[in-house]
């Protein structure tokens, strides 16, 4: 392109960041700033979400104070969210909550379900809950917060909690998003939800699953059953991961395209960690390149490794 202004910019950085090539992503940053564009809010959204994707702090906090301190530009909300994602990716959730407590003005729903969703990764309860009461006080019939919440209770083994979260979610007649994955083959939308056998090929599916599972078992893949959230024994826990809905779409693309093809899937939440596991073992397997397109970012495998480094 020979006129390049902060729109494409800014576009391409997203691009870098949102695909996992956040390296990219900041060296693009930088040789915009060499022509004289100037960045815009946008721009540093996509830029700090480049940080957060791999763990970048102190990169991250230089390009956020550079915002108001070079650029003139007064960071929003979106901005300070970015920088919560940052510091509760890499674990550091009392230094977020300390961030939060910083802020210029108060912390809106989407930075404090930034928090949550950091503490439902990294176990911490106690946080976790705090996050969730603030939430609910800016919005309280949001059944991320409840979700989230009782994600985190049941990762921890504790189903009392659990259970009293889904009966208040249940008399306030909040319902919880179901997660799908859908995968376009021949031109055809073919979407499939947890433990799905309505799909007219179910049972090749399925055996292919059941085939793959032994595969990548011998491999060295180990199911993480702390992904599954119900109070079940573990050889059942075991039999509930193998019918997440991203491997049941996976194992569609695989019996159902040709070689040579990615497996692009897409999926509308973010991608359990198990399954982000399994994926790359399959990637191993069967030699194929699998593309996932969470809530969140991309996921590119290929030969049992994820261009994200595991860091989502």
């Amino acid at each position: 392109m020979e006129d390049r202004n902060v729109i494409s910019w800014t576009s391409m950085i997203t691009g870098f960041a949102k695909h996992g090539f956040a390296a990219r992503a900041l060296e693009m940053f930088r040789k915009m700033l060499e022509t004289g564009t100037k960045p815009n809010e946008i721009t540093f959204v996509a830029v700090l979400s480049a940080c957060s994707h791999i763990g970048m702090i102190s990169e991250g906090r230089k390009h956020f104070n550079s915002m108001y301190e070079v650029h003139g530009i007064v960071p929003r909300m979106e901005h300070y969210a970015c920088m919560v994602d940052l510091l509760g990716r890499s674990g550091l959730l009392v230094e977020a909550m300390e961030f939060i407590n910083s802020m210029r003005f108060m912390a809106d729903a989407l930075v404090w379900r930034t928090l949550l969703g950091a503490c439902r990764v990294h176990g911490n309860t106690k946080l976790g809950k705090h996050a969730a009461e603030m939430i609910l006080e800016q919005e309280p019939d949001d059944p991320a917060a409840y979700i989230l919440l009782s994600n985190l209770h049941a990762s921890a083994g504790q189903w009392r909690d659990v259970a009293k979260i889904r009966k208040s979610m249940k008399e306030r007649n909040l319902i919880k998003e179901a997660g799908y994955s859908w995968i376009e083959v021949e031109n055809m939308v073919h979407r499939f939800h947890v433990g799905d056998t309505s799909h007219s090929q179910a049972w090749e599916i399925y055996r292919e699953l059941d085939q793959l599972a032994a595969k990548i078992k011998e491999m060295g893949y180990i199911p993480d059953t702390d992904f599954v959230l119900h109070d079940v024994e573990e050889e059942q826990k075991e039999q509930f991961l193998f019918q997440h809905s991203e491997k049941i779409a996976v194992a569609y693309g695989i019996i159902s395209t040709t070689p040579s093809k990615p497996i692009r899937i897409f999926k509308n939440l973010r991608v359990c960690g198990d399954c982000h596991t399994a994926l790359k073992y399959i990637s191993m397997a069967t030699e194929r390149e699998i593309v996932v397109r969470d809530s969140n970012r991309f996921h590119h495998m290929k030969n049992g490794v994820c261009f994200c480094n595991d860091y989502w």
